[in-house]
């Protein structure tokens, strides 16, 4: 089995098995839409609209093309990340080559203000000659509460081992928002280039429901009130600000002509500014 057919199975299971435990969670149904990308590949959107998430999207997706996107040239790598197998590809590698990509892309917009929107994406890409792997999770919590945060990095500290410290402080990095001068959330980790990722992929894929589970099942029965609901909607939108300025996968899926609705399934049905 090639890489290609590995990882893509992989992911599909992972899918699979999220889409499965939390269905058990809301008590509602995700429903499947596949789609096809005219250029090669698609994918199969997997969206539940529930009791416990308002919202809530489990996407997998394979496509591939004649000419991946420009990009600008990744930052350059210190001796930390190069120990660690971090190699970005120079521009010139990759950009109006052919490619390859797949993976799956998560959000879940709870209703209780008191239980966190989550993000978790797990990829591998193809492009001329370089492949990489790249993802993360983040937690991004209304109101925060301590013990949820260090429950949420333990789990990812476990599935990232010595890599933990450096993906800290990417995410970190990444999920900032400069024109808010704010964090989005509470943090997690964030990986990219990675050339021999696989096994990455699949831990922190598996962390996934253990990191995020007991937070829901600890928070979902908490009374919140008409003043709370109204707060985390308009904390709501620097989230939608984020994915539509900054997030990476947002601009990947539009500039290589993927499923639309697949790509904005990251945004909250309801929100306020």
């Amino acid at each position: 089995m090639d890489a290609r057919q590995q990882t893509q199975e992989l992911f599909r299971g992972l899918r699979d098995s999220i889409v499965a435990r939390l269905e058990e969670l809301d008590g509602g149904r995700f429903v499947r839409r596949a789609w096809e990308r005219p250029g090669g590949g698609g994918g199969e959107m997997s969206e539940l609209r529930g009791q416990l998430f308002e919202k809530g999207g489990c996407n997998f997706s394979a496509v591939w093309g004649d000419r991946y996107p420009s990009v600008d040239r990744p930052a350059t790598v210190d001796d930390e990340d190069r120990a660690l197998g971090i190699a970005p590809p120079a521009s010139e590698e990759v950009s109006g080559k052919p490619f390859f990509a797949t993976g799956v892309s998560l959000v879940l917009h709870p209703r209780s203000p008191w239980v966190p929107v989550v993000h978790m994406n797990v990829r591998y890409l193809e492009a001329g000659e370089a492949c990489w792997f790249g993802g993360g999770i983040d937690l991004t919590p209304f109101r925060p509460f301590a013990d949820d945060t260090d429950h949420f990095h333990a789990a990812l500290a476990a599935a990232a081992g010595d890599r933990y410290p450096r993906f800290k402080r990417w995410a970190d990095e990444y999920f900032f928002i400069p024109h808010r001068n704010s964090a989005r959330g509470v943090g997690g980790i964030f990986f990219d280039y990675l050339r021999d990722g696989l096994g990455l992929a699949r831990s922190v894929g598996a962390a996934f429901l253990p990191a995020y589970v007991p937070i829901v099942e600890r928070r979902r029965a908490l009374p919140w009130s008409e003043a709370d609901r109204q707060a985390q909607l308009r904390w709501r939108g620097r989230y939608v600000e984020f994915n539509l300025v900054y997030d990476r996968g947002t601009l990947f899926g539009l500039k290589t002509g993927g499923n639309v609705d697949a790509i904005f399934m990251s945004l909250p049905p309801l929100v306020a500014w």
